[in-house]
């Protein structure tokens, strides 16, 4: 039987981020993972000449915790920022991508949004706050920019970072900068305005709001994390159970293997906690099991001649009014370097979400056929050009919806932690969704440990 201090559950971005953080700190930590490879849902793959993500694509440097973390890994891992072309969003419309306005003049001119809207824009600082605390994403959008902002701007938006549907997720849990804009300043432009002005720190100032990613992809920043830290992969039927002495015995693979801990933290999806923890009520977890994720289908697609087609944009976002078979399009090998051959190009389509679950059953002839279909129609590619590759990944637990009932679920995890000292219970069901929050969340859980 081993004895540790701190066993972390999950060998994804936040649990590698934790125990590389406590490592740091001089902690005794072990991490524990059910797969045979780490990473979570963070794989990069090389074909070809191809660099391409089976999962998440990018972050944003949303918080000091990302650069200091790339700081920390300087000579193992560097951090790629985007190029700056790759600033522009590109929103569905009728039958092309438009350029989502990055100025007055273009705001003006764009055929997004219409010109009822564009003059209603004006008024936002003095429209009245909201008084509906559980307002959705959606509801607020449309009441303060217009409906044709909400169609062609908040619903692709939120089709790109949740694959969910606005009108499900809950500004104040799903877009909390979003949501305190107009609680503290009652107004988005007059809070925008607010926020440039405010003093920030050296600190403050690490966090460029710049898209990131790892030079020569994802994977080399699991890597690296993982150098010289405790982790055994394979670790099935892991379960947790206090000891009777404030303590923790961890058991898995069928209990042939045991381990007695000062401190567990979990990172796992909340649809695999009550396995993991089967000591807590199932009344105390149930607000925390019901926690819905939106399943992704992610499509690399590879060209090695582009013929001249070129993007220089993030990726092109589909309005759901638009009916199309893609939520969007990233353009990855335009926003970083040796993602494609030289003259080639290579995009990530993403399908399903929580509006079409169905599509996660569709067969990979079908999904090839409607990414060529999207191919031709929408980047353009004439009809006698084809993908020199196409490669198809499943998600069945991609996003976690943070809906009107997540409050529910932070105080249910934080009644459980409180009942269960040495237990943490982290991972994206909770403190946001993206690699920016995971990273905080992990850096966050290790300055509890500091002695």
């Amino acid at each position: 039987m081993q004895k540790r201090d701190i066993v972390v559950i999950g060998a994804g971005l936040t649990g590698l981020s934790t125990a590389f953080n406590l490592k740091k700190m001089g902690r005794d930590v072990l991490v524990l993972e059910k797969q045979n490879r780490i990473g979570g849902q963070i794989a990069t793959h090389n074909e070809d000449g191809f660099t391409f993500e089976s999962g998440p694509n990018t972050g944003v440097v949303s918080f000091p915790e990302v650069t200091e973390l790339f700081r920390d890994l300087e000579g193992r891992c560097q951090m790629e920022t985007a190029r700056e072309s790759s600033k522009r969003r590109l929103i569905w419309k009728g039958s092309e991508f438009h350029a989502l306005p990055a100025s007055l003049p273009a705001a003006i001119s764009t055929p997004l949004f219409t010109l009822k809207d564009k003059f209603r824009i004006l008024g936002e600082p003095w429209r009245k706050k909201g008084t509906d605390p559980d307002e959705p994403v959606g509801a607020l959008a449309q009441r303060r920019l217009g409906r044709s902002f909400y169609e062609y701007a908040v619903d692709p938006f939120v089709s790109g970072v949740y694959a969910g549907d606005p009108m499900k997720l809950t500004t104040r849990y799903a877009l909390p900068k979003l949501y305190n804009l107009e609680a503290n300043y009652g107004s988005f432009v007059r809070g925008a305005i607010a926020k440039a002005k405010e003093p920030k720190s050296e600190r403050d100032r690490l966090a460029t709001k710049k898209v990131f990613s790892a030079f020569g992809g994802l994977q080399n920043l699991v890597e690296a994390l993982a150098e010289g830290i405790d982790i055994v992969t394979g670790a099935q039927a892991i379960t947790v159970m206090p000891d009777g002495e404030h303590k923790w015995l961890i058991r898995y693979n069928n209990g042939t293997e045991e381990i007695h801990c000062n401190h567990v933290i979990t990172t796992v999806g909340a649809y695999a906690l009550s396995s993991l923890l089967p000591f807590v009520a199932q009344e105390q977890m149930a607000p925390i099991s019901k926690l819905y994720y939106a399943p992704i289908i992610q499509v690399c697609v590879g060209i090695k001649n582009t013929g001249g087609i070129d993007y220089a944009a993030f990726g092109g976002l589909v309005p759901s009014k638009e009916q199309k078979q893609v939520l969007g399009i990233l353009f990855p090998s335009a926003c970083f370097v040796q993602r494609a051959p030289e003259g080639g190009a290579l995009y990530s389509y993403f399908m399903g979400g929580a509006r079409h679950t169905d599509y996660l059953q569709k067969s990979d002839a079908e999904i090839r056929s409607m990414v060529r279909e999207a191919f031709h129609s929408m980047l353009k590619y004439p009809m006698n050009v084809e993908p020199d590759m196409i490669r198809i990944f499943r998600h069945e637990h991609a996003i976690p919806q943070y809906g009107v009932d997540s409050g529910e679920r932070f105080k249910a995890v934080e009644a459980i932690q409180q009942q269960y000292p040495g237990l943490i219970i982290a991972g994206n069901l909770r403190d946001g969704i993206g690699m920016g929050n995971r990273i905080q969340q992990a850096a966050a859980i290790a300055r509890l440990f500091q002695k």
